[in-house]
């Protein structure tokens, strides 16, 4: 077997400048990838097997080179000279010279690995073979080759020009050198590569599931509506866009099938389940931005929301008590300061909350409900307090009004937007921010790639304001952890079962049992 570990790479270096790369499939993003080849200072042939798609597709590739002279961003005779290396090919027997070919058609396994099996009968034998694919495998697809060693994934992200990233995967067979060197030649691209073993979604789309999963069931618990978990998920989360506007914009067909996907590659593990509301609007054809219609609807104006949920103005505490280490959330004690609330310290050794005048009492986001305690009003994770402009806060039905009241109030004192939602496990950016750092702890400890390329994709593949693992040394050693755990134990159907290997770095730096 070839050593394809995520972490380790070989000495390599990019394909040449002047070597022909060659780009199979001429739809957008077969020509994004050509255009970045292309500008990278490279000969291309771009082929479709649609008659005349590949003449087509060239055209439209040198419009957009068009559009950045005039825009500056390009200057004119970069632009002519990639003019004069772009060439449609009307065969794959043109291909023949190419010293890499980058594969961007339909997703379906079949007819990849035909391709690929008739592309080995015309490039020569150290040419090397790619894969756009987001979500087949690897192994599979090289499976069918005469020289598996040279397949590769490079996964580039949509629109290929202007996303820097690119996860480079490594099949089962996959050579050490042919990774390498198509690691090095999208750096050489500009573009920042990150190695990542054959896994089902790679690291975006295996890690990401949970973002997309726990604002669905935060919804489909009657938790909160789609415009407030958004809202919430911006303005305290600090993710750029919220899950339900986030896949009115991918298309639930598209979205919901990767989950399917990855959830029935790993045999129907829970913690990947489709949701049963997306799965209504995919039935429904309500499909988002592109039908007109999915979470919210949309015409020739631009998208119509509802307005989250916001508290009416309520009055602050006079004071606040606070029992026991708030860390990770010691800098709102500043900020009640700073807001002129009178703070009171006391230890307790039964946790981290803040009592309110009414005697009620407020406690960040763990994984429990406010329906288990007398009086408790829970405060959800935010990414900033300070910059965040919106707090979720969860009452349960024995939470006095004048304890809500306060509560909300202290918060607005703090500048905030206070979304009051319904008393659910985990409320809404920790669950999220715990799963995702659960399954970052997993894929590292099952050598899908290194703590530093997975937080660097998450970062640039989805716009994630930190990495997973960044989130887990922000909010310390097994904070994520006892949130699943408070999680798990309320829903054992396995959807929050901590991995072990979470289980384990979260105990890492804990007193021994035994001592």
């Amino acid at each position: 077997m070839t050593d394809t570990g995520a972490t380790t790479r070989a000495a390599g270096t990019a394909v040449e400048r002047d070597r022909t790369v060659a780009v199979v499939g001429a739809g957008t993003m077969g020509q994004g990838i050509a255009q970045v080849a292309l500008v990278a200072g490279h000969p291309v042939r771009l082929y479709d097997a649609a008659p005349g798609r590949a003449e087509q597709a060239a055209e439209s590739l040198l419009g957009r080179l068009d559009r950045l002279v005039t825009k500056g961003r390009l200057a004119q005779e970069d632009r002519d000279a990639a003019a004069g290396r772009l060439h449609p090919a009307s065969g794959l027997d043109e291909l023949a010279d190419a010293a890499l070919v980058v594969e961007a058609i339909v997703e379906r396994l079949d007819v990849k690995q035909q391709l690929f099996t008739d592309l080995e009968k015309v490039v020569d034998d150290d040419c090397l073979l790619a894969t756009n694919t987001s979500s087949l495998s690897i192994t599979a697809i090289g499976g069918a080759l005469r020289l598996p060693g040279r397949f590769v994934g490079m996964h580039f992200f949509n629109p290929a020009p202007l996303l820097p990233l690119v996860e480079v995967v490594s099949g089962f067979a996959t050579d050490i050198a042919s990774a390498t060197r198509a690691y090095e030649t999208a750096r050489a691209w500009g573009k920042t590569p990150v190695a990542c073993a054959d896994t089902p979604g790679f690291i975006v789309n295996r890690l990401a599931r949970p973002f997309y999963a726990e604002a669905f069931a935060v919804y489909e618990e009657q938790g909160a509506d789609p415009a407030t978990i958004d809202a919430v998920l911006r303005e305290s989360g600090g993710f750029r866009m919220g899950a339900f506007e986030l896949t009115d914009l991918i298309g639930h067909d598209v979205n919901e099938a990767v989950t399917r996907s990855v959830w029935e590659a790993f045999f129907q593990d829970p913690r990947f389940r489709p949701s049963l509301a997306q799965r209504r609007l995919v039935e429904a054809g309500m499909l988002g931005r592109k039908t007109g219609r999915g979470w919210y609807t949309y015409d020739e104006q631009g998208a119509h929301r509802p307005e989250p949920h916001t508290a009416d103005p309520a009055d602050p505490p006079a004071y606040v008590v606070v029992e026991g280490d708030l860390a990770p959330f010691g800098e709102l004690l500043d900020m009640i300061r700073e807001a002129g609330i009178t703070l009171r310290e006391e230890e307790e050794d039964h946790g981290t909350r803040l009592e309110l005048p009414s005697g009620g009492q407020l406690a960040p986001a763990d994984g429990q409900t406010s329906v288990e305690f007398r009086d408790v009003v829970y405060f959800d994770l935010a990414l900033d307090y300070r910059k965040a402009t919106r707090i979720a806060l969860a009452a349960g039905p024995d939470t006095s009004p004048e304890t809500l009241d306060q509560a909300i109030g202290l918060f607005q004192a703090l500048g905030k937007k206070v979304s009051v939602i319904a008393d659910v496990p985990g409320m809404i950016v920790a669950r999220t921010v715990a799963r995702l750092i659960d399954l970052a702890y997993e894929a590292v400890a099952k050598g899908v790639a290194t703590e530093e390329d997975i937080d660097t994709a998450m970062r640039l593949g989805v716009n994630y304001p930190l990495g997973p693992i960044e989130w887990s040394r922000k909010l310390g050693r097994g904070w994520a952890y006892g949130v699943l755990e408070e999680m798990h134990e309320r829903d054992p159907s396995g959807r929050y079962a901590p991995s072990l290997a979470h289980y384990r770095h979260s105990y890492a730096d804990k007193q021994w049992e035994n001592e």
